[in-house]
């Protein structure tokens, strides 16, 4: 079932019918009516009509003729099976002129969410791939915080297995690189699985590192912190350009110890058996291949590791969600994981939950340049700066020249990420420059065009903008469809959030820059139109209404992790 509307006008329809018939009004979505005409919400009455046994058309009838105004709803009338209703347009007005950027914090009053997300391999640079799992769980991570949850953000990092066994088999054999950075570990890594091709016993170096690391060697892991150390340290150059934020980091190594406890009690629940000389739980009745938890050698797998990580998350957190922000092409291990904590009897592992997503392409390749190699997310990121210099050149932006470059860099990355949440997160995206860095269509410097273009209306007014300015002076149907999206910003940001579609607060934003550009254009051929007026009442009422349109712009852009500046 849905959750109840923020929206007190939709609320109100929801509550007056499920009063009317002594039902519950949750079991009553409230939509938008086809024509305005014919009102501002309707709800169906499809619900009502098994338990009323009555038609709805006729129940509509009903309760039409019955209906009397209330401090927020002025009518009610049928329309075949739905009930419409009018809102009461001074009570709307000043509903969203007083606050309409204000995220009521009762849904998640009292519940923890843990959101994993980005969750890299260390000694590896971030790919641009990377931005798709980092930017997704950043906005998940806002909209829950906006909601009232507590949000604990983990970075989950790569950083355990034979791969960095064979890095420190590669700094044995050819010297640690200095400086040590991400780009010479990688290096020094490629190199000696060249040099794997031509010599096959050095996997078995690798694989003896590996062991030495297990086992708590002090030369291993002295070499091995300083690798992750030095990783960490260049992630967060990137996630400070990103302004994203974790919680904690906590790789996969911090549950190694842990991990024969798990094996211990899934084997006491009766879950394990042995197949092919390795440890499993059999997912036969699920409909799923066997849980590997422990190879016939003995080594222990990344499954083995999530376990004793969901384990810990619930121990230390008590979560009532906790999100996985990995793609699409893990779905088998998460319906594994979770499959197996029901069986071992954790009643919580119903609130875990695999938020999938598809794949990034540039020029039609997964994130590839021309010659095959991965592309990294700080040069996507320097080059959507550089377009964005020329972008604010080309449309004479308003900018002084010693915020150019910070004002670029907002636009510009702005822009590359809203490419990666536009759309629902299960497609895949194909990113192309012409689209992405663009004021037109449906873009991120588009929104940002939009509030900058407000934020130039609010100054030009001089003044202070009046929130209790008088509504009764706003009367154009365009001013009431912008103050009905308005009202709708919590319902967005909360079905965002349980849905996990941050890309619903992106959609509703272009379509609150449409509503609005359509509004600001009326002046063009009527002055009358226009926000800044000479009535002093009606240019008052206009500018509060743009700043509360400004004002929403900003929240929903820094829900989605994007900036809004003033002047562009």
């Amino acid at each position: 079932m849905p959750s109840a509307s923020l929206n007190p006008f939709r609320a109100a329809a929801a509550s007056h019918v499920g009063q009317a018939l002594g039902l519950d009004p949750a079991s009553f979505p409230v939509t938008n009516p086809p024509d305005a005409t014919l009102g501002d919400y309707a709800v169906g009455l499809f619900p009502a009509a098994k338990a009323k046994k009555g038609a709805p058309p006729v129940l509509a009838k009903q309760l039409a003729a019955a209906f009397t105004p209330t401090p927020l709803l002025s009518a009610a009338t049928a329309s075949g099976p739905y009930l419409n209703f009018t809102a009461a347009r001074g009570p709307l007005l000043a509903h969203v002129l007083t606050g309409a950027a204000r995220v009521p914090t009762t849904p998640g009053a009292g519940k923890t969410v843990v959101i994993d997300f980005s969750s890299p391999n260390i000694a590896k640079q971030l790919a641009y791939h990377h931005i798709r799992s980092t930017m997704i769980g950043w906005a998940l991570v806002n909209l829950h915080r906006a909601l009232g949850y507590r949000v604990i953000g983990i970075n989950h990092l790569g950083d355990w297995g034979t791969t960095h066994g064979m890095l420190l088999a590669a700094a044995e054999r050819s010297g640690t690189p200095e400086p040590l950075t991400i780009e010479s570990l990688n290096a020094m890594y490629v190199a000696f699985r060249r040099e794997i091709e031509q010599d096959a016993s050095l996997e078995e170096a690798g694989r003896a590192w590996f062991k030495r690391l297990e086992d708590g060697d002090p030369v291993a892991r002295a070499l091995w912190n300083r690798f992750r150390e030095v990783s960490i340290a260049e992630f967060r150059e990137i996630y400070d350009q990103l302004k994203v934020s974790f919680d904690l980091y906590k790789g996969e190594s911090e549950f190694e110890a842990a991990m024969p406890g798990v094996i211990q009690l899934l084997g006491d629940k009766g879950l394990t058996s042995i197949s092919e000389g390795a440890l499993v739980v059999n997912l036969d009745a699920e409909g799923m291949p066997p849980c590997l938890l422990r190879k016939a050698d003995g080594a222990t797998l990344y499954a083995t590791r999530d376990l004793a990580a969901a384990i810990d998350r619930y121990q230390s957190y008590h979560f009532d969600r906790c999100l996985y922000v990995v793609d699409k092409g893990q779905g088998l291990h998460f319906k594994q994981l979770f499959a197996v904590l029901a069986k071992a009897g954790f009643a919580w592992s119903s609130g875990m939950a695999h938020v999938d997503f598809g794949q990034v392409r540039i020029g039609g390749k997964k994130a590839a340049t021309r010659g095959g190699n991965v592309v990294f997310l700080k040069d996507v990121l320097a080059e959507a700066t550089e377009r964005s210099l020329a972008l604010m050149k080309e449309i004479g932006a308003d900018v002084p020249p010693e915020a150019e470059r910070a004002t670029a860099a907002t636009i510009g990355i702005g822009a590359v990420l809203f490419a990666n949440v536009k759309a629902s997160r299960i497609k895949d995206i194909d990113f192309e420059w012409e689209e992405v860095i663009s004021i037109k269509g449906s873009a991120a410097p588009y929104i940002q065009y939009t509030h900058a273009r407000i934020a130039s209306i609010l100054r030009n007014a001089g003044g202070e903008v009046n929130p209790q300015a008088d509504t009764s002076a706003l009367e154009l149907p365009e001013e009431l469809a912008l103050a009905k999206a308005l009202a709708d910003f919590p319902d967005v940001v909360q079905r965002a959030a349980d849905e996990c579609e941050p890309h619903g607060v992106g959609g509703y934003l272009l379509e609150l820059c449409s509503l609005y550009s359509n509004y600001y254009s009326l002046g063009n051929a009527d002055p009358s139109r226009k926000v800044l007026v000479a009535d002093e009442r009606l240019r008052a009422a206009r500018l509060a209404l743009s700043a509360a349109t400004r004002e929403v712009l900003s929240e929903g852009l820094r829900l989605l992790g994007i900036g809004a500046p003033d002047r562009m």
